[in-house]
């Protein structure tokens, strides 16, 4: 059985920080293989930069995926251009650097897994369809692993769990993330692909979504605009652990992950 970390948003310097502190241990307790984070929101809770993902991967990080936030630094470009462990979305447009989807060797292991990065299209910028978009992807990977991880970057819980079901039996598990809100509905879908909503966030919980609570509630009493900050107390770490099956890829258990850094 490969045990695969999945990790939620991780949100700023209170985000790194609490990886940096719990990620090494948790790997070993839990004999974790492979661990993909969604980075999009690690450097100052908007966007990541080159320092910020060579901190992020030194912690035990194999891939970065990505959403929305994913071109708010420039310097982005570059880092998906020049590294293959850092995804932006898939059904972005073909001619955006960076790659959407890959395949990884797992460490240790003479088994492949493939990473799927989408972003949804309800309450969200334009895409193409995450639907069609992910089918296409599978046409070119599934002859090379039957392991393959969906990260669906949404705001929507119908669409992520449309797509879970859409892509049950033909991926090991649809991964929802965005909402920075760790849903309770993780489970094994009928045809063996492990499903949560929402993984959740891995930052500052004493916080709306991550920032300061102060900014957010005179944000909605005045509607003016307010710079966001990243708050910096209560922090924890949002994940999942599936446990899959080396032949089928099917997920046999998924553990949900809401630990919290003292």
């Amino acid at each position: 059985m490969l045990n695969i970390l999945f990790i939620g948003d991780i949100n700023g310097k209170a985000g790194r920080k609490v990886i940096k502190n719990l990620l090494p241990s948790l790997i070993k307790e839990k004999n974790i293989c492979f661990v993909i984070a969604n980075g999009e929101n690690s450097a100052g809770g908007f966007g990541i930069t080159k320092e910020k993902y060579v901190e992020l991967v030194s912690t035990g990080i194999n891939v970065i995926t990505t959403g929305n936030h994913i071109w708010d630094k420039k310097e982005a470009i570059e880092l998906l251009k020049n590294e293959s462990n850092i995804l932006r979305p898939a059904n972005y447009p073909e001619n955006n650097p960076g790659a959407g989807f890959n395949v990884y060797n797992i460490p240790n292991s003479n088994y492949k897994i493939g990473v799927i990065n989408l972003i949804g299209r309800i309450f969200m910028p334009p895409a193409e369809c995450p639907f069609l978009t992910t089918q296409k992807i599978l046409n070119k990977i599934s002859t090379q692993t039957n392991i393959i991880i969906v990260d669906i970057h949404a705001e929507a819980t119908s669409e992520k769990q449309a797509l879970g079901f859409y892509l049950d039996g033909n991926v090991s598990a649809v991964i929802g993330t965005h909402t920075h809100v760790q849903t309770a509905d993780e489970r094994i879908l009928p045809n063996g692909t492990g499903f949560i909503t929402d993984v959740g966030m891995t930052g500052p919980f004493d916080s709306v979504i991550g920032v300061e609570k102060e900014t957010i509630i005179r944000r909605f009493l005045t509607m003016m605009p307010e710079k966001f900050e990243v708050a910096n107390s209560d922090l924890k770490l949002n994940a999942v652990i599936l446990s899959i099956d080396e032949t089928t890829g099917k997920t046999k258990a998924i553990e949900r992950i809401n630990m919290k850094y003292e």
